[in-house]
């Protein structure tokens, strides 16, 4: 991508501005799915809020990873160093349920097994790459029920090109926000997804999140809170990061939380620029999310290129696409969450004020 065009693509950013404070959030309206060479797919535990995504690379795509939090929960990570011998994964999961929810990849290696998709290792033998992170949400219903081999083979029967379902489905079904001051104090969040299609340049960037964070999500434009730590008596927000700068001791259990997410391209990228888009990316959570990366998050976001289109691109640019991707992607996860019992969402704290 040329500099021209790369200026281009960011002033391109202000369709998905933010509103003034009291009016509407808009966010960026198209979905991962606008990525050539994606398929995502869900499956919802109805039993209790908790599931798994699976993103789909029919074609295969080059894959890097980058783990920031403290407590990551993940599966084949190591394939993706750019020093390691595959070039290519089938398919990324996201799940709830803990180390638990990592059993829905096996799910996943099966659906794709059936239909000969994988790394080949002979005449007969595929073996299905599929990288995963998990989200702590056991404590959210049964801690009993978590996603399974099934339901990640069931994730990918359902995997379409359509767009992205959001809010309290797959991986975010069981997802909260807000919880340094205890649950009792949290909020709902859930899943969401954004895209940008740059200029007239064909390149598609796109961004997927569960979003499952100790802190609060902020609007990025206005610096207010939007979903987060709730005083006592439900009125409005803490504010934890006011509190940690007054000096407020808070104790947190680890391995509690997480944000989990991909962020998608359609051109080519290798595995070396793709780690520095993933690494890019996480400037989305941190522009929303406050405060990230703690020790009681696990934190992981996934870059894929299907190089669906023969364009070759800066990586730099489509590493800050992807950062403004997952930061829309984060608003849109909170914003379309529905509350359940004791965790109201976004749109209900809205209306209460």
């Amino acid at each position: 991508m040329k500099r021209r065009e790369f200026s281009r693509a960011l002033a391109a950013l202000t369709t998905g501005a933010l509103s003034p404070a009291g009016a509407a959030i808009e966010t960026a309206s198209g979905s991962i799915t606008d990525v050539q060479g994606v398929k995502v797919g869900h499956f919802t535990e109805s039993r209790r809020p908790t599931g798994c995504t699976v993103l789909l690379f029919e074609k295969g795509a080059t894959a890097a990873v980058d783990v920031r939090g403290g407590s990551p929960g993940t599966r084949d990570t190591d394939l993706l160093n750019p020093v390691n011998t595959v070039q290519q994964v089938q398919a990324i999961l996201l799940a709830g349920g803990s180390a638990f929810g990592l059993a829905a990849a096996s799910g996943a290696m099966r659906y794709l097994e059936e239909h000969r998709l994988g790394y080949p290792m002979g005449r007969d033998v595929v073996v299905p790459i599929v990288p995963g992170a998990i989200l702590y949400d056991l404590e959210i219903g049964d801690a009993k029920i978590r996603p399974t081999e099934e339901s990640g083979y069931k994730a990918c029967q359902a995997a379409t090109s359509q767009r992205v379902a959001e809010g309290n489905v797959g991986a975010g079904a069981g997802a909260t926000i807000g919880k340094m001051f205890g649950m009792k104090q949290a909020m709902k969040s859930g899943l969401g997804s954004s895209s940008f299609h740059v200029g007239n340049t064909g390149i598609v960037v796109g961004a997927i999140v569960a979003v499952n964070a100790v802190g609060d999500v902020v609007d990025p434009k206005t610096g207010k809170i939007i979903a987060g730590a709730r005083k006592p008596d439900g009125s409005g927000f803490v504010d934890s990061m006011a509190r940690i700068r007054e000096g407020y001791s808070v104790r947190l259990d680890a391995a509690k939380n997480t944000t989990i997410g991909v962020v998608a391209t359609n051109v080519a990228l290798d595995k070396p620029q793709a780690t520095k888009v993933a690494q890019m990316a996480h400037d989305g959570l941190a522009r929303t999310i406050y405060p990230v990366h703690t020790p009681s998050d696990g934190d992981t976001i996934f870059a894929v290129a299907t190089g669906v289109i023969p364009a070759r691109a800066y990586h730099g640019a489509i590493g800050a696409l992807a950062a403004e991707a997952m930061a829309q992607a984060v608003l849109r996860a909170v914003m379309s969450a529905r509350g359940i019992a004791g965790l109201p969402s976004y749109s209900e704290m809205r209306s209460s004020r």
